[in-house]
């Protein structure tokens, strides 16, 4: 791998460890209020949201939950919502799957070790490049 994609690579993950950690204490979107991260559940494991990833959606596996959203102290929660959860071609959905309402709609999600992400994706976001 040449130097500009091992650097194009470091600065994305760290861009993404960041993102996930500034969400997760509490981060605030462009107006300053409070802001819950991406997440679902599936098969009884937590998936967050992955940028910059680039996939190939496979099969449906069935329904996925995203939690309600608590960031204004119990005003205006956000209600759990159902969505569609997808096989990501080439990776086990242990790892990350596809959710959305269609396979032409969907958002890439992976689950995490603490702030770090999987190998399998970081591959995805390297080969993005």
């Amino acid at each position: 791998m040449s130097w500009a994609k091992r650097s194009v690579a470091a600065v994305l993950t760290a861009a993404v460890a960041a993102s996930v950690a500034a969400c997760t204490s509490g981060g605030t979107n462009a107006d300053g209020a409070a802001s819950c991260v991406y997440q679902v559940t599936y098969d009884g494991r937590t998936y967050r949201d992955v940028a910059n990833a680039e996939f190939t959606v496979g099969r449906k596996l069935g329904a996925a939950t995203k939690p309600p959203c608590d960031d204004t102290g119990g005003q205006d929660e956000e209600p759990a919502t159902t969505e569609t959860a997808y096989a990501v071609a080439g990776i086990s959905p242990k790892v990350a799957i596809a959710v959305g309402d269609s396979p032409g709609d969907v958002q890439f999600v992976a689950v995490y070790s603490g702030n770090k992400l999987p190998p399998e994706v970081k591959e995805l976001i390297t080969n993005a490049w």
